[in-house]
């Protein structure tokens, strides 16, 4: 899969790309990821990419033609057409399931907006706006670089294991099970006495059928206390969906239905 990202601060996006798996599936060659230095497409000695709006008001506005020159430049490189998504505090929620949409398109740009962000102009250049949440940041390199890191993930061959990324949080509309590893036991020092915090009986019982089953009820109740909006639509079996079940109805009786 291949992505542009256009930004005015490429150091941002380099660095952080570099270490981890989107880093060495750059350098295998699994993604095709080219950071585009805005500056890079000015015209004039100064290389502004930026102007006050019209009408008066506070910060600044990305011009529109060194985005347009930047596309161009794009598209004479790897083809059109291009789909080119704009980070907006505007554009439809990000999600799993937009992640897994996305990493389906075999050429993204990603344009990272500044200041008071960009010339509506530029939307016409634009294909799609996305948001990764409802706040206001500096600028959409950070947006840009969740959404690169959550597609990456469903590119085959990105991720070493694979079944990681389908049991992944909200892959199918629920919270992740607890996760433990050695040692089975930790002893946190505790101003009353020492505290004895160990791995769930189940997970050491070698008993597959119970740890499978276990972790059904615990990602179910993780989501029922904490996001219960998602059981609306995830995608329950029937054994979920009789566990879900259970849990409510302990919740009815006031039974406690979390285990943390």
């Amino acid at each position: 899969m291949t992505f542009d990202i256009v930004t005015i601060f490429p150091a941002m996006i380099e660095q952080a790309i570099a270490p981890g798996i989107v880093g060495r599936a750059i350098e295998r060659g699994t993604l095709d990821v080219k950071v585009r230095d805005l500056r890079d497409f000015t015209i004039d000695r100064h290389r502004v990419v930026d102007d006050m709006p019209y009408g008066g008001g506070p910060g600044m506005v990305l011009k529109p033609e060194p985005i347009f020159r930047t596309l161009d430049a794009i598209a004479a490189e790897r083809g059109r057409p291009l789909t080119v998504v704009l980070m907006s505090p505007q554009g439809t929620r990000f999600t799993q399931a937009e992640a897994q949409r996305v990493s389906r398109l075999a050429h993204v740009v990603l344009l990272c907006g500044r200041y008071e962000g960009v010339d509506e102009r530029v939307r016409a250049r634009v294909t799609e706006e996305i948001s990764i949440g409802d706040y206001v940041l500096s600028g959409g390199e950070l947006p840009a670089l969740v959404i690169l890191d959550a597609v990456a993930r469903f590119v085959p061959g990105v991720v070493g294991d694979q079944q990681s990324v389908v049991e992944d949080s909200f892959s199918r509309g629920l919270l992740d099970f607890p996760q433990y590893t050695r040692p089975a036991e930790v002893t946190w020092p505790d101003p009353v006495g020492p505290a004895v915090l160990k791995v769930p009986d189940v997970l050491l019982s070698g008993n597959h059928a119970e740890i499978r089953r276990w972790r059904k009820r615990e990602a179910l109740s993780r989501t029922l206390a904490r996001r219960p909006e998602l059981l609306s639509e995830a995608e329950l079996d029937e054994e979920e969906q009789d566990i879900l079940r259970e849990l409510v109805a302990e919740r009815a009786k006031g039974v406690g239905y979390e285990r943390d």
